[in-house]
């Protein structure tokens, strides 16, 4: 329980992650029924906490578990303001998150498609690989909107432990504050009687 408390770290933020996992694979394992499902939901719920998650706008430990690939993130990181809406918002910080993987994907698989076509003449065309891609958006529908809800639930995870720590710090803050002034005048006023007693 101290773990939401705390304002949350990398670290702590990964241990809330594992301690959600069951929780969100059962309720998915519950609502739907389905065990090809629930491994989808709590694969993406992983990922969304711990690779694809808020803290990517800042040198976090998801942005670098993406190793030699991290560089992607930093445009990101300077377009999108820490802890902002844009990053940790619900429904918003995910989608634009996977906007921006997917569009960093294409450009891969461009690049990749004209090195083959470059160097050893595969004579790979955008329109062939645009094909499967339609089949796998089209076919799989379900399973893709499973992704977009594990991810979005290890975002809110995520965001909900620091929205929780932050309360608290502030609490601790007001209340130091309070014992801070307390403390002040009661000095004030021993001050005062001290005089009077002279």
């Amino acid at each position: 329980m101290h773990l939401l408390i705390l304002m949350p770290s990398g670290r702590t933020h990964d241990r809330i992650t594992y301690l959600c996992l069951p929780f969100v694979a059962g309720a998915t394992a519950w609502i739907t029924r389905s065990p090809s499902t629930t491994i989808i939901v709590s694969l993406s719920f992983l990922a969304g906490g711990l690779m694809i998650g808020p803290d990517l706008d800042i040198h976090s430990i998801q942005y670098r578990r993406w190793g030699p690939l991290r560089w992607i993130w930093l445009p990101y990181q300077i377009a999108i303001k820490h802890r902002s809406h844009w990053s940790h918002g619900p429904i918003i910080g995910t989608a634009l998150r996977v906007v921006y993987l997917s569009i960093w994907l294409a450009l891969i698989a461009l690049i990749a498609t004209q090195t083959l076509n470059f160097f050893w003449n595969a004579q790979l065309s955008w329109q062939m690989m645009r094909a499967p891609f339609r089949t796998l958006m089209s076919k799989y529908v379900m399973e893709w909107v499973a992704v977009l809800i594990g991810l979005e639930l290890g975002s809110i995870s995520h965001s909900v432990s620091d929205a929780l720590g932050s309360r608290h710090v502030q609490r601790k803050r007001r209340k130091q504050g309070q014992r801070d002034r307390r403390k002040t005048g009661s000095r004030k006023r021993s001050k005062r009687v001290s005089r009077r007693g002279r």
